[in-house]
């Protein structure tokens, strides 16, 4: 079946909307968009091209995407050489061209993740329409919160296009991929498509703050410091327990209900109208709408379903294929980037070479103490670099470098710039 818009299914939604008189008072009151909605003009440019590129949702969001990109870029542009120059001012005016851009860059980073980290456990604590999602709704669902950090996502991955589409002598092609990639695929969101789970996997964003601090230490001169090596601790616990145990987790999870709805779009294309297909897909979130005690409750519930029209065609085995493909390579790379740290540590704890001096007993406990903090620092450092080849293109100028800036004795004997 070929997707309608809205109206084609409005019919359906008003001839069984009249609200029972009877309402529930356990009724959850949720949220919309807390973002004031676009000017008409821009609605109305905009919505077209949505349409055509089948993200309708992108037209309620549009705003937000742009200011965030502007953000981004006057964040980059100008409040971070204008801020770092004043608070770094022995460090930020004599770093070379290069390394004064992915200053830049990082911390445009450092302040998108915290922000859609943020964002994102907020929505996932307080949006109680998200919570009551059944499995249907898990995938063609919306609600406004989750739209507006698919927006913020949504404005820094075009910043990062442009950037790295800008710079591409200096980042490479690489991350002008991972660019374009990661935009294409969170668009699915605007579809809407699995919009449940935009806060989920933004989560995997977690570790990206320390990850960023780490950088910054780095270039502070602050490398092997106690500051680095308690940042990279919580860096690599951190990166465990989001991307690898919580992101493994939800991987399986969102797999689950994919398949449900997949299986689910095979069945309904025997139905005859787009009405039979959103009784199966939002009628529990109808019956909810109708058990609301107040207005704000009532449009929080319509607008689960508020895209329903563009769900009568069902999930595209595509779509589904496509959001795999890239979670399973998402995945991957980040047991990949830990398994580069375990190598890191390992390294560390294999015993002395044949004809090495042993230490005395009582320097056992200070030297181990010393090979712990030098594990974390290195494992991090092996962690950032690893990123930040695919991510920031900061790739180090001699191979084996990251290995060699710390010692055993906790000396640094080479800086990345």
């Amino acid at each position: 079946m070929s997707r309608l818009r809205p109206e084609a299914s409005n019919a359906f939604w008003k001839q069984t909307s009249a609200v029972d008189q009877t309402r529930s008072d356990s009724s959850p009151t949720g949220m919309l968009d807390p973002f004031p909605p676009p000017p008409t003009w821009l609605r109305d440019r905009v919505e077209p091209w949505a349409l055509y590129f089948n993200l309708p949702t992108l037209s309620d969001h549009i705003h937000e995407v742009l200011i965030a990109l502007a953000g981004y870029q006057f964040i980059h542009s100008v409040l971070s050489p204008w801020l770092s120059a004043i608070l770094f001012p022995r460090h930020y005016p004599h770093l070379n061209k290069r390394t004064k851009l992915n200053w830049d860059v990082h911390v445009v980073s450092l302040v998108q993740s915290t922000l859609v980290n943020t964002l994102a456990l907020w929505i996932m604590f307080a949006d109680k329409e998200r919570k009551s999602m059944d499995i249907n709704e898990r995938i063609y669902g919306y609600t406004g919160t989750c739209g507006f950090l698919e927006a913020l996502a949504a404005g820094y991955f075009v910043y990062d296009l442009i950037i790295s589409t800008i710079h591409i002598k200096l980042f490479g092609v690489g991350m002008l991929f991972h660019a374009i990639s990661a935009l294409w695929v969170f668009s699915f969101g605007f579809r809407p498509f699995v919009n449940f789970y935009s806060p989920t996997f933004i989560l995997y964003e977690l570790s990206s703050p320390f990850l960023n601090i780490h950088w910054f230490l780095d270039k502070l001169n602050l490398t092997g410091s106690n500051l680095q090596w308690y940042n990279g601790m919580l860096l690599l616990s951190v990166f465990f327990s989001c991307r690898l145990v919580w992101g493994t987790w939800q991987s399986v999870l969102v797999y689950r209900d994919m398949w449900h709805a997949l299986s689910q779009s095979w069945t309904l294309s025997s139905l005859s109208t787009a009405a039979d297909v959103n009784v199966a897909i939002f009628g529990n979130r109808k019956l909810m709408a109708q058990n609301c005690v107040d207005e704000a409750c009532l449009r929080a519930n319509e607008e689960v379903f508020k895209y329903a029209g563009f769900s009568a065609g069902g999930v595209p085995t595509w779509l589904v294929g496509t959001y795999v493909a890239a979670n399973v390579v998402l995945n991957s790379l980040n047991y990949y980037w830990f398994s580069k740290m375990v190598e890191t540590v390992l390294k560390r704890f294999r015993g002395p070479k044949e004809g090495e001096k042993k230490i005395g007993g009582e320097k056992v406990e200070e030297v181990v103490e010393d090979i712990a903090q030098k594990v974390v620092l290195e494992a991090a450092a092996t962690l950032e670099e690893e990123e930040g080849r695919v991510f920031l293109g900061d790739v180090p100028v001699e191979q084996g470098v990251v290995a060699g800036d710390v010692d055993v004795g906790g000396e640094v004997r080479r800086r990345r710039g």
